[in-house]
């Protein structure tokens, strides 16, 4: 029966509502009071979901900033990498042009290993008998002569540099064509030429150029610049010093040369000479052309035990 009549009391408030809006102030104002409520219901799940979400916003923030210190450091390694991709770009275009000057063959090579021995300039490259590397080879880099090839190997190479106290290369100055042959003095900044009389015409700042002869060293590259000429009168030869040209302990790429045929003087045998036996006096003129490579490697007579004088002027490794 009280069911009944709750029941009954329900569809009329129902009608009433729905045709004469009676009830609507009352429910506005019971609104109002339930709303506190409501809200202290809804704040735990409310405080839960901007907890959760602060969480996971944070992780992914701090997720995103790991990200990114990440991807900074790859770039700037990158850009490190670029940095020396860059500097070798410009230091092959300068091997390069350094030799397509003058249109011989030419195969860039790069260092491996140093010689560790302070009484032998040499160094080791990655070319070798495969890539048709042979002995005597000549060795540039951008900036002037370095050495030759003294050993191949199938797959690598032993040079020696133009500073080893075994090594001598037949010059000549470019300013006036006086000839001679540049030793190396055991320093990796200074090379030697003993065989130059009193009376030659040389004076500090002349460049050195390989002359040819021997059939070696293909003419007409940069080898060193006189720094220091001294003169002694009670000595038939003036003591010159050159500092090298080319970076001997600073270069990574070098650039290995097979002189063209028309480059190459095979003879020397007409060529006039200036020995030893021909300066008299010190105060008399002598004429430009000084010794070849082999009258002046016979003035040298042998170098030390390290190496051997050839019939080019330069040096070989004996073993």
């Amino acid at each position: 029966m009280r069911l009944l009549v709750l029941v009954s009391l329900s569809v009329v408030l129902m009608v009433m509502d729905h045709k004469y809006k009676s009830l609507e102030s009352v429910r506005d104002a019971l609104s109002l009071l339930i709303y506190p409520i409501q809200l202290s219901v809804e704040l735990p799940g409310s405080v839960t979901d901007w907890f959760n979400e602060s969480l996971a916003t944070r992780r992914h923030l701090q997720e995103e900033i790991d990200s990114l210190r990440t991807q900074q450091f790859v770039q700037q390694a990158q850009m490190q990498k670029f940095a020396a991709l860059q500097a070798e770009n410009i230091r092959l275009r300068e091997l390069l042009d350094s030799s397509f000057e003058v249109g011989e063959k030419v195969l860039i090579a790069e260092l491996m290993s140093v010689n560790l021995d302070p009484y032998k300039h040499q160094v080791v490259i990655n070319k070798g008998e495969l890539h048709d590397i042979y002995p005597g080879q000549p060795l540039v880099d951008a900036e002037g002569v370095m050495g030759q090839i003294v050993h191949a190997g199938p797959y690598s190479s032993t040079a020696m540099l133009i500073t080893d106290t075994s090594h001598a290369i037949p010059i000549q100055v470019n300013r006036n064509g006086l000839r001679s042959i540049a030793l190396g003095s055991g320093t990796i900044n200074r090379l030697e030429l003993p065989y130059i009389p009193n009376s030659a015409d040389i004076q500090p700042g002349d460049l050195l150029i390989t002359s040819g002869l021997g059939g070696r060293f293909p003419p007409g590259y940069p080898v060193a610049t006189v720094t220091a000429v001294q003169h002694d009168p009670g000595n038939a030869f003036a003591a010159v010093v050159a500092t090298p040209l080319a970076h001997l302990n600073r270069s990574r790429e070098v650039l290995l040369i097979w002189p063209s045929q028309t480059t190459v003087i095979e003879s020397t045998a007409d060529i006039p000479v200036e020995t030893p036996d021909d300066v008299t006096d010190p105060e008399e003129p002598a004429e430009t052309d000084t010794a070849t490579a082999d009258n002046a490697t016979n003035q040298m007579g042998q170098p030390d035990q390290a190496g051997q004088l050839d019939n080019s002027g330069t040096a070989v490794e004996t073993e």
